[in-house]
């Protein structure tokens, strides 16, 4: 993979952070995607969404997979660590690495390719155990590096490029995600830039496995008249079912609306989500009337988006299986090995 580094330009009235870092002090290399490509506009979200919660660079971890999503990190936080690893196995790679060092954030960028085919089971197992990470899938419905082939989350009827109908059923990942027991699901568009950066906000604080299904349009192969993955169509069709704030421990609240039409959902470090335009029959919290009302959405012919679906209080990896305080990358050697009688001492507990 070529990088190819974004010029430093002086601008001395950049806004700045609490840590006192500009918008560009998050930014990666120069982007070498198709241009108009949904995933460059993923990219401008992450870097605000980072920018304002005030994170630190280098204390976050970004990995991905192969694939146009695979690509996507390079262009985002270059002070941050980077991990590019094999198709499909980027949530094994993420949990070992959360596993070891908890104390950083961690944010996966993967494909639907990536994510739905090769890389499915990884991604199963990554949310049941409930590692805490955002994982953003970055959903064009193509294989784009491959010349445009469906891939498993093109829709029956949707057409290739070439005009070949795919007939084959979808594997949603936001019902994927529900019903695997996920404690943070959404949906978003990357043409909807307001809509995006708070759900970000809300999945990088989020204690547990974030997912964000982000219908990114591909420009090359799949942003036609018979693509229900392009732009026009994702326009027409989705339906922003829950809009959400995130409000961080430390910021002011101050926000107009009407009533009855915010509910608040506190996390786990005293933040706060607000979700607004609730509709009556729509509770956030309730798996099983998340699960029905999206599927009513979808019989209705709608993309439903938004911050879907939320388990505030859910044990992540680490409080399942107990894991010591202290990251493992933290400990010395002599603690992580303490020699053959150690060892022997302990097999002898299980004679």
């Amino acid at each position: 993979m070529s990088f190819i580094r974004k010029p430093r330009i002086p601008l001395p009235k950049s806004q700045k952070n609490v840590l006192g870092l500009t918008r560009q002090d998050y930014e990666g290399a120069m982007s070498t995607l198709c241009a108009g490509c949904g995933h460059d506009s993923i990219t401008a979200a992450i870097v605000e969404a980072f920018w304002q919660l005030d994170v630190e660079p280098h204390r976050v971890a970004k990995l991905s997979g192969i694939g146009c999503s695979g690509k996507t990190p390079a262009y985002f936080l270059g002070q941050a660590h980077g991990f590019n690893g094999v198709h499909g196995r980027m949530p094994a790679v993420a949990t070992g690495a959360q596993a070891a060092n908890p104390a950083l954030t961690y944010i996966g960028i993967s494909g639907d390719g990536d994510s739905l085919s090769i890389g499915l089971g990884q991604l199963c197992h990554a949310i049941r155990r409930n590692v805490d990470m955002l994982y953003v899938l970055e959903n064009n419905g193509v294989y784009g590096l491959t010349k445009g082939q469906f891939s498993a989350s093109a829709d029956v009827g949707s057409a290739s490029k070439k005009g070949e109908a795919n007939r084959q059923p979808p594997i949603d990942p936001v019902f994927l995600a529900l019903s695997l027991g996920a404690t943070f699901v959404a949906r978003s568009f990357s043409g909807d830039k307001a809509q995006l950066i708070p759900i970000l906000k809300a999945g990088i604080a989020h204690k547990g496995f974030a997912l964000v299904d982000v219908i990114s349009p591909c420009v090359t192969f799949n942003d036609h008249e018979a693509s229900t993955k392009s732009y026009r169509y994702t326009r027409d069709h989705h339906t922003a079912v829950v809009e959400a704030d995130f409000v961080p421990l430390r910021g002011p609240i101050s926000a107009e609306y009407g009533s009855g039409d915010v509910r608040e959902v506190a996390m786990h470090d005293g933040s706060t989500v607000r979700f607004r335009k609730v509709a009556e029959d729509f509770d956030p919290t309730r798996r099983d009337r998340v699960y029905r009302y999206l599927r009513e959405r979808q019989d209705a012919g709608e993309v439903a988006t938004g911050l879907l679906f939320m388990e505030p209080d859910a044990p992540d990896m680490h409080e399942v299986l107990g894991t010591v305080e202290s990251p493992l990358v933290d400990l010395p050697y002599e603690t992580l090995c303490p020699g053959a009688e150690a060892l022997d001492s302990l097999m002898e507990k299980f004679r």
